[in-house]
């Protein structure tokens, strides 16, 4: 039988006197092994831990702290995610309706997924199957973790039981309820944010919520922020995973944070003030507000001399949009800023971030490989995609409860597919995401002639227009000739220029014009049939700036027929 070993030795539980805690503590290590051989901890400096389980052949008498998992070598790696696995499986997937119902379908035996290459025998969940129906309108329920009394009986192992004992013995017999309550009770609730899609509900336990502040804590560990950073958060208040991993990552790190709601509570004005007031050294939220935000501050002459971070989530970063913030920067008095891609998603119930590099480069985006299991796959066939292929992001969140998904595909398209070379900016080996990620829903059918369709990445469109240094703003919007479901399609790209173009004469504005339209052509081979330039405030209004949860970038206007 493998033994297990924990990261940091405990203490032999007999001593001078065998109080109750002693007692207790020595019935469950003479019967079990040390407690913590089941639940492992990695440390941190503020005390926050992740639960994980290491093998001894990963070499664990060493103590695993979140410096020494996230230069582990890859055995040590699959080592940790394949007992987590089990874990997963066998321990938590019981408690769920929806695998349970699948495992049975497929005749699978929870006790048989041990390994990763045993998982890829389990089917992959998509975001259909979350989705509510007519004769299922609970379905979201069924991916929550709800043990009865009868599933616990079933699936708690011997070493849990025990636990629950000692608890009970040391604390009472109201202990094993109050644990049980923290692992699986549902305290809070995120939504997923997709536009075309009906939201779905994720909750959070209150361990959910402590592996959520595990993750912050990691990101700005990886941003290199010092402990005493000010942050100003503009991420929107919602119930969407952006603000909460923000908020969750200053509350771990023990750092001053202000939730600014973004425009639609405070306005931009409020949001320029509020990152002066602060003396804010980091910035964070959506990539156009907080590119809006720094304008404005230029703008009214608002100074950000203490400004060292701008983190940009919920969006793909081009190197020419980095260069761009950089150069607001600049104006605002900031030095030696650097600007960060972040990487999230609702279904993993975490975020990912870029470490320090140079505008030009990206380091990609550093996992935590304790916390979440990943695979890259081929979109239309669901096998393993080959090293350095394209491939569909595929997750299994490894250590939460509440909402849980297993194989889940993302439809995050991986340019180049997982990262799996230690990085070469920092040196983590933690397996990374490329910086290129498009969502394979982003790719629209344009008939721009009634012959033939052309498949066009609507995120190709962003990319181009949101690195030209010319464009200010700028919105795309997809109609149909004379609204005819029937007709081709048309393409008109609405632009705000800086204000020297705007005040300079035609040839300046229709030079503008006519590079949109070339570089378009060129990436996509879609030319846009016109090209309006407005007044900026025009395009804030249109874009609803702040007005809506999120800019409105691209307005799809073609009638169903």
């Amino acid at each position: 039988m493998r033994g297990f070993a924990a990261a940091t030795a405990p203490r032999a539980p007999w001593g001078k006197d065998l109080k109750p805690r002693n007692f207790a503590f020595l019935l469950s290590y003479l019967l079990a092994g040390p407690p913590s051989a089941s639940i492992l901890r990695i440390s941190h400096a503020s005390g926050l831990d992740a639960l994980f389980v290491v093998p001894f052949e990963c070499g664990s008498n060493m103590s695993l702290s979140w410096a020494k998992l996230s230069h582990a070598n890859p055995r040590q790696q699959r080592a940790i995610q394949e007992h987590l696995l089990r874990r997963l499986v066998r321990g938590r997937l019981p408690y769920s309706a929806f695998y349970r119902k699948l495992f049975a379908e497929q005749g699978l035996a929870f006790d048989r997924i041990r390994t990763l290459d045993d998982l890829r025998r389990v089917p992959f969940t998509s975001k259909s199957d979350l989705l509510p129906t007519a004769d299922e309108p609970d379905r979201p329920r069924s991916f929550v973790l709800a043990p009865t009394e009868e599933l616990l009986r079933s699936h708690l192992t011997f070493r849990e039981k025990l636990h629950l004992l000692e608890e009970r013995i040391l604390h009472g017999k109201e202990a094993p309820r109050r644990e049980l309550l923290r692992e699986f009770n549902p305290v809070f609730v995120t939504f997923t944010t997709g536009r075309s899609a009906q939201p779905v509900p994720f909750v959070y336990t209150q361990r959910d919520l402590e592996l959520l502040q595990v993750a912050g804590l990691r990101m700005v560990e990886i941003l290199g922020l010092p402990q005493q950073s000010r942050t100003v958060n503009l991420f929107p208040y919602a119930p969407h995973l952006a603000f909460w991993q923000v908020t969750m990552a200053g509350f771990a790190a023990g750092q001053l944070i202000l939730g600014t709601g973004g425009g639609k509570v405070m306005g931009t004005a409020g949001n320029v003030a509020a990152i002066a007031k602060m003396r804010a050294a980091c910035v964070i939220g959506v990539p156009g507000f907080v590119y809006h935000v720094l304008r404005h501050a230029v703008a009214t002459g608002v100074r950000f001399p203490e400004l060292k971070s701008v983190v940009l989530g919920a969006e793909k970063i081009s190197v020419e949009y980095k260069r761009k913030v950089l150069a607001l920067c600049e104006e605002l008095g900031a030095r030696d800023v650097r600007v960060f891609g972040t990487y999230g998603c609702t279904e993993m119930r975490m975020a990912f971030v870029e470490c320090p590099t140079a505008p030009e480069h990206s380091s990609g985006y550093h996992t935590s490989p304790d916390l979440v299991l990943l695979e890259c796959i081929d979109p239309n066939s669901g096998e393993p995609a080959p090293p350095g292929a394209d491939g569909e992001l595929v997750i299994t969140p490894l250590q939460g409860t509440g909402t849980t998904v297993v194989r889940y595909r993302t439809g995050d398209l991986l340019r180049g597919g997982l990262l799996l070379e230690p990085c070469p900016h920092c040196g983590r080996t933690v397996p990374r995401l490329p910086s290129r990620i498009d969502r394979l829903s982003e790719v629209a059918d344009l008939h721009t002639t009634k012959v033939k369709g052309t498949l066009v990445n609507l995120a190709d469109f962003a990319q181009i227009l949101s690195g030209l240094p010319e464009v200010e703003e700028w919105q795309v919007e997809i109609s149909k000739k004379n609204d005819d479901p029937f007709e081709v399609d048309l393409v008109t790209v609405y632009v705000a220029t800086r204000a020297e173009i705007a005040a300079r004469n035609g040839a300046a504005a229709e030079a503008v014009s006519r590079a949109i339209r070339e570089r378009m052509l060129a990436t996509t081979e879609v030319s846009p049939n016109d090209v309006v330039q407005l007044p900026l405030e025009t395009m804030l209004t249109r874009l609803g700036m702040e007005t809506e949860m999120k800019e409105r970038r691209f307005i799809d206007r073609r009638p169903r027929g």
